[in-house]
């Protein structure tokens, strides 16, 4: 009995390693991911320095040629508007990985960085120091000098186009502007400022995750600024094969699921419906508590059996509740659902947080997402996905089919919550809408097909800059 005994603490505690060791492992596999696409909530918690990435590197995975290979050597500039958690700068280093599995020289410059030490800028910059991205300070000399070498200068979102006039000569300008490729990611009205978008016009163009987006910024600089886009390339993004490999692996999504589960203190039959960004009104955070309250009155109403529903909302800050986070609290306090609401601090490692939910709600407000790398990443993982009918979206999630959509603003509340109830109530139809959802990843939004999509843009970029 002994034996038996302390062979069975033996399995329960190598169980609980492995899943530690899983987080660990892949807490940083999906680089641009989380979470954190708003501007209210940039800090970091336990970043977790180990990585998929750093264990095997991507040009070891395949032998197939990359798309990228012509990219071999070439100097690539990249500048972005800061270092953070935010989806814009994780995207960027991600393609930096990308021309680095292929062997471009790849340069990152950040033209704002906090004036005190920061965790999460430090850590960033170390994860591309050891990839072999070079780090290089916004303004000097071996910045211009770096600008004006460069086959390629990638511009990191709107606010990223300060960064010309306040470090290029204005001689220099014209030498450095036709070899630009900007990168925009933006939805929200307030990057519409000339300061931020003057030198659009004289790139040699713009790339942007979504038609929806590309057509925003085509309309609205022409009727508010009278500035002309550039030749624009509509790139939508793809899952990193790390993403892929634990959301294809049964084993490791059921061990993540079960850590994760407990840790939130829920049991395996429950149902999670996930929200996961940073904690901001535009985000809908608190749009999707009170949804989710609804659902439970609708659900108590028509005296439906069905297991405990939990709401998951990861992408806090617990070193500094913002006014919506203390919102969201006292709110589901004031409705006696606390029990049922779980906070969790934002994250670069989504992975175990898709493994342990059942429905992803991708709730972003008035012209929601430019893209929504995480709504592709639920989909990877067979997770239905409910999401406002704006933004790209649109471009994602088939309607009744791979999902469910609803208005934006006040008005989605009732039909968000009636969609929560229908999936909760029909497993099959859960089931069925995570597998169409996967088959349309597989189908479009893998690393390789963003890697062939962003090709095509650069190989006529450059063909523009050598013609200057």
């Amino acid at each position: 009995m002994a034996k038996q005994h302390n062979a069975q603490a033996w399995m329960t505690m190598a169980k609980k390693s492995w899943a530690l060791m899983l987080l660990a492992f892949f807490s940083l596999s999906t680089v641009m991911i989380v979470l954190m696409r708003a501007n209210n909530s940039d800090s970091c918690h336990n970043l977790l320095t180990q990585q998929h990435n750093e264990i095997r590197s991507p040009s070891s995975s395949s032998m197939e040629p990359s798309p990228l290979d012509f990219m071999k050597s070439k100097l690539v500039l990249m500048v972005s508007h800061e270092l953070s958690l935010s989806g814009g700068p994780l995207l960027l280093m991600e393609l930096a990985f990308l021309l680095r599995a292929v062997g471009s020289d790849v340069v990152w410059i950040t033209n704002q960085i906090p004036p005190q030490p920061d965790h999460v800028v430090y850590s960033l910059e170390s994860k591309m120091l050891h990839r072999g991205v070079q780090v290089m300070p916004a303004r000097g000399e071996k910045a211009i000098e770096t600008a004006l070498k460069a086959d390629l200068v990638i511009l990191n979102t709107a606010v990223a186009g300060k960064w010309l006039d306040a470090v290029l000569p204005k001689d220099k300008l014209s030498l450095v502007r036709p070899k630009v490729l900007w990168w925009i990611h933006e939805m929200r009205g307030h990057y519409f400022k000339v300061e931020y978008v003057k030198h659009l016009p004289f790139v040699a163009g713009a790339m942007i995750d979504s038609h929806t987006t590309a057509e925003y910024w085509k309309n609205r600089t022409k009727e508010r600024l009278g500035i002309k886009m550039p030749d624009t390339y509509v790139v939508h993004l793809g899952n990193s094969k790390e993403l892929m490999e634990v959301a294809e692996d049964r084993v490791a999504k059921r061990v993540l699921r079960e850590h994760i589960r407990e840790s939130l203190g829920v049991r395996n039959d429950d149902l999670l419906f996930a929200i996961i960004n940073s904690v901001s009104r535009g985000k809908g955070q608190d749009l999707f508590l009170r949804s989710f309250h609804k659902s439970l009155q609708f659900i108590q109403e028509k005296k439906l059996q069905l297991p405990s529903l939990h709401a998951v909302v990861v992408g806090s800050d617990m070193n500094k509740h913002t006014k919506t986070e203390i919102e969201l609290r006292k709110f589901a306090i004031d409705n006696k659902i606390q029990d049922r609401v779980h906070f969790v601090n934002k994250t670069l490692g989504v992975a175990p947080y898709l493994a342990s939910i059942d429905v992803l709600v991708q709730n972003s407000q008035a012209r929601g997402e430019c893209f929504g790398r995480i709504t592709i990443e639920a989909m990877a993982f067979r997770l239905p996905v409910l999401g406002t009918a704006a933004g790209g979206t649109m471009e994602i999630v088939v309607n009744g089919t791979t999902g469910l959509l609803h208005p934006a603003g006040k008005e989605g509340v009732i039909p968000l919550a009636n969609n929560i109830v229908k999936l909760a109530s029909h497993v099959e139809k859960r089931l069925t809408m995570g597998r169409k959802g996967y088959e349309r990843v597989k189908e479009m939004f893998l690393e390789d097909h963003m890697a062939h999509r962003i090709a095509l843009v650069l190989k006529e970029v450059l063909g523009k800059a050598k013609n200057k």
